[in-house]
């Protein structure tokens, strides 16, 4: 265990778990995490004190260490907490940091046969973990999780599937409205993975007709040009940038398409050749979508004490527009929430926690 020196910026300690859930993960991922969790300056100062507990879920690509680190011009999550109590902006709380990086770049906070059952990882394990080792208020009402982007839509996720858990959610630009969302970067995951494909092209007549034939590309199976792109990304260390919005387009197939018959246990929404529109898989993506959980979960999302979303007016994956709908359908099935919009896009957002903690903190103490 390490552990930084006590003061009035609170103390980190990094802990290390040893996830049965994770254990054998479809992806070989590490089942033995390093978890982050930053005590309040209070947490020593009165011994017998319990504090509420909120979970970072933390965007694409990151890590619950990676906000734990020195930030340039700006807070990291232990020094904005700090800063907030010490202002008077919100009261003493754990905060928790989980390290959900997948070999895919992150994942979405839910089971996936494809990924890993990270949502049970949250849930089953790091919830009971914490208030084993930690003196929280070890009930729903006093627990809540944020998230940006993957991690926002992880927070209204488990609002809705997994509200037992949770008395309160922030949702900082998270993924809704697929349609908008996902389905223009799909050109761009097609270009990256034709540079894998067998045989490899050359200038001439094309067959487009023999090319896409779903005999030899069944509807949204890889051809094998997904699994080389893969094998070759995880040699990099140095991945572009059309490659990590490539591999995120497949991260969200292995979260929201699952089949454990085909190669890689998902299945894509396009025919990797002509690009064309696969409704049947599009279809299964939807499903995922917040936007369409709203009815179904109604009843749990009514159970929660506060639900805080918010997004840029100029967000560029167009996700402002999935959080107007988001809220729209919220307020339409009569469910209490706050929802905000500033001048930004998805980029370098973490000042809305200020925001953000101590509605949360006012709905969880």
């Amino acid at each position: 265990m390490l552990k930084r020196p006590k003061g009035k910026s609170g103390t980190l300690v990094v802990l290390e778990h040893v996830s049965q859930i994770l254990k054998g993960n479809p992806l070989g991922d590490p089942h033995v995490r390093k978890l982050a969790v930053w005590l309040p300056p209070q947490y020593d100062e009165s011994p017998n004190r319990r504090f509420p507990v909120l979970f970072d879920l933390v965007g694409f690509t990151g890590s619950g260490l990676g906000h734990v680190n020195w930030k340039n011009f700006g807070d990291n999550i232990p020094e904005r907490a700090a800063r907030l109590i010490r202002e008077e902006r919100m009261g003493p709380a754990i905060f928790v940091l989980p390290d959900c990086f997948t070999a895919l770049g992150g994942n979405q906070y839910i089971n996936s046969s494809a990924i890993g059952d990270y949502a049970d990882y949250l849930t089953r394990e790091l919830i009971p973990f914490v208030d084993r080792e930690f003196r929280t208020l070890a009930s729903r009402e006093h627990r809540g999780c944020f998230g940006k982007s993957s991690g926002g839509y992880g927070a209204i996720i488990h609002a809705m599937k997994y509200a037992k858990y949770w008395g309160a959610i922030a949702d900082h630009s998270g993924d809704a409205y697929f349609d908008f969302v996902y389905w223009h970067d799909w050109p761009n995951t097609l270009n990256e993975l034709a540079k894998y494909r067998l045989p490899k092209r050359k200038p001439g007549r094309y067959d487009a007709r023999a090319a896409s034939n779903e005999r030899r590309l069944p509807a949204g199976m890889d051809d094998g040009r997904i699994r080389r792109f893969l094998q070759a990304v995880w040699k990099k260390e140095k991945v572009s940038g059309k490659e990590v919005m490539c591999i995120m387009n497949l991260c969200m197939a292995a979260s929201y398409d699952l089949d454990p018959r085909a190669p890689n246990g998902f299945r894509v929404p396009v025919n990797l050749e002509s690009g064309e529109y696969l409704g049947e898989r599009w279809a299964r993506w939807r499903t995922h979508d917040p936007i369409n959980l709203v009815q179904r979960y109604r009843n749990n999302l009514k159970t929660l004490r506060g639900i805080f979303i918010d997004c840029g007016w100029r967000d560029q994956f167009h996700i402002h527009y999935g959080s107007r709908i988001l809220s729209k359908r919220l307020a339409e099935a009569g469910i209490a929430h706050t929802y905000e919009e500033f001048d930004d896009d998805h980029s370098d957002i973490d000042y809305r926690m200020d925001v953000s903690l101590p509605f949360l903190y006012r709905a969880l103490k």
